[in-house]
């Protein structure tokens, strides 16, 4: 993984998110007015720390590996002399110095020299930036930005897989009858552009067929890092739907079991797959040898029918959020609905979880309605493990 890079004072500065009040140092180091256009990169320096806005300070900002550019970038695959911008009457060019792996701009090979326009796509081999000027743009420009941050995070998702750079978050699972902690849900997070939440990750892999090797790959490393946790907490963790169709599901568990032999593991299964009962069967055997348990998530938000339940019946059944949320103002008819289904779960010796608690009041209700466990903000928002240790 590169090294955080040092940055020259005067060359490149981290930018406030304040674009219209920014300044600039000039040669002699004063601050001048902000009146003058702005050029700024979007970026990570490191590729692992939260994205910036750096200023480019003319009249020339040379990018490369070698110490004395203004731009470093400690990563391998740029070059010692990379490329070069220059400020020309408050246009903003990129030249090409003759890189080993080269400079691309949206993602054509640049030859000789360019001008470049705001929200274009730099890349410096494998090292992304977004390019940002200092005046702030209308509403419609956020349909842009996102765009840009879906090319960078393109860019950036082999080096995310490679690199493993996701940040596994927790989020507490609560025994609703006597307030004590059963678990967690392991959440995906991370500081790449574009690939924040696990639904931008998992939109950007769907693009390039990567969701089993994603699903995989977050929850080898939330296991991994669930080992850290203080006392002997469940660890649910999640699968994708495509998981179930393709061979490999199990032996990542068995690795998962070898991986830690002592942590109580959880399997999460989306009710979206959840088709074949048989299936499900030899699964929930399978992962008893393992001593993992078997969950079924999201369930109210698809097709899934009691009638599947009982014959490939889970540990645990996760009732969404859209049949949780305001349950405490709901009519009498959408609670009596739920207190059914928790009474079905119940008798299927099933736990019935409660997903997307944010009030005390709907927690309330949802003891009433007989659910043993829930989950949501009001017991805890996804964290690190270190905030729990």
């Amino acid at each position: 993984m590169a090294v955080a890079p040092s940055v020259a004072p005067l060359s490149i500065q981290p930018m406030s998110s304040e674009y219209d009040s920014v300044s600039w140092p000039s040669g002699g180091g004063q601050l001048t007015t902000s009146n003058a256009v702005v050029w700024m990169l979007s970026g990570s320096l490191s590729g692992t720390d939260s994205a910036q806005n750096y200023s480019l300070s003319p009249p020339t900002v040379r990018v490369g590996r070698k110490p004395g550019c203004d731009l470093l970038l400690s990563h391998p695959t740029v070059s010692g002399q990379h490329a070069r911008f220059d400020m020309r009457n408050e246009e903003l060019w990129l030249t090409e110095l003759g890189s080993t792996n080269g400079t691309f701009v949206n993602g054509k090979r640049l030859v000789g020299e360019v001008q470049v326009q705001e929200e274009d796509l730099i890349q410096f081999a494998e090292v992304a930036f977004r390019v940002r000027r200092n005046h702030r743009r209308a509403a419609a420009s956020t349909v842009q930005g996102n765009v840009s941050d879906q090319a960078l995070a393109l860019v950036q998702f082999d080096r995310f897989m490679e690199q493993r750079l996701v940040i596994p978050h927790f989020q507490p699972i609560i025994d609703l009858v006597n307030g004590s902690l059963l678990g967690y849900e392991v959440l995906a997070r991370s500081k790449v552009i574009g690939l924040e939440s696990c639904g931008a990750m998992f939109d950007i892999a769907s693009r390039l067929n990567m969701e089993v090797e994603l699903s995989r790959m977050l929850r080898w490393e939330g296991i991994r890092e669930a080992t850290t946790l203080p006392g002997s907490p469940k660890v649910f963790v999640n699968t994708h739907p495509l998981e179930l169709q393709r061979e490999g599901l199990l032996n990542s568990m068995i690795m998962a079991r070898q991986l830690t032999s002592q942590t109580q593991l959880v399997l999460e299964i989306h009710e979206a797959a959840i088709s074949d009962a048989k299936q499900m069967r030899e699964l929930k055997e399978r992962l008893r040898d393992l001593r993992v348990e078997l969950a079924f998530d999201d369930f109210g938000a698809g097709q899934t029918r009691l009638a599947e339940l009982t014959e490939a019946r889970p540990d645990y059944l996760k009732f969404d959020m859209s049949l949780i949320r305001g349950i405490d103002q709901a009519g009498p008819e959408r609670q009596k609905l739920v207190h059914s289904l928790v009474g079905v779960t119940l008798d299927l010796g099933i736990t019935p979880l409660a997903e997307g608690i944010e009030t005390e009041s709907e927690a309330e209700v949802c003891r009433q309605l007989g659910f043993a466990l829930a989950q949501g903000y009001h017991f805890g928002r996804p964290s690190p493990a270190s905030s729990f240790c």
